[in-house]
């Protein structure tokens, strides 16, 4: 089954960069009111300094910014088959992320205050043993439209594949002989250590 994110994912990446913006004016207002308490400094210069940058910043942000939105999520689509996750994704160079079901451990449901907003949501893919990139899961399906029926869906397919046991082996504590035991090795090993 293919799918697409769904229109309203463009609507979150422009609220984004209209965000970004808004932060970039309020930066440019701070330092309005900041750097023209030295006396060194009138305010009239600062204007003529923040300001422009201000504007190029946020001109620029939207001239880089439109194009990559576009070609990115035109370019993004999510197979889900039998055994695995597939995610094709890329600009100028084209990926297609494998992740079999084999290795998901679990599958987080995120909704940003956009997402929800919107009435979308993103499944982050969890795994054992995969890359683990620096946000903690391998795959991300962005912009879904459906995506709470997907993420059950999904869910039920996993607990499928690996059935929890319904019983719960429990470790007894280990008998007061193992503990001396593993109490008299750890001295041995200290002594040895000592020489």
């Amino acid at each position: 089954m293919q799918i697409k994110p769904d229109k309203k994912f463009y609507t979150v990446l422009w609220l984004t960069l209209l965000t970004i913006s808004v932060f970039i004016v309020i930066g440019a207002l701070i330092c309005q009111i900041l750097f023209p308490l030295s006396p060194k400094i009138a305010e009239a210069q600062v204007a003529n300094i923040v300001w422009p940058i201000a504007l190029l910043a946020i001109v620029l942000l939207w001239i880089i910014g439109v194009p990559v939105i576009i070609l990115w999520v035109k370019n993004l689509s999510y197979y889900i088959e039998d055994d695995r996750i597939t995610i094709h994704k890329g600009i100028l160079s084209k990926i297609q992320q494998n992740i079999p079901y084999r290795a998901i451990t679990d599958f987080q449901l995120h909704r940003s205050l956009y997402d929800r907003w919107l009435g979308i949501g993103s499944i982050r893919i969890q795994t054992a043993g995969q890359h683990q990139n620096k946000t903690g899961y391998e795959g991300k399906l962005s912009g879904l439209l459906d995506w709470d029926s997907l993420h059950t869906d999904l869910r039920a397919k996993l607990k499928h594949l690996h059935p929890f046991s319904g019983a719960t082996a429990v470790s007894e504590p280990p008998s007061k002989d193992t503990s001396a035991l593993i109490l008299e090795e750890l001295r041995a090993i200290r002594k040895a250590v000592e020489k």
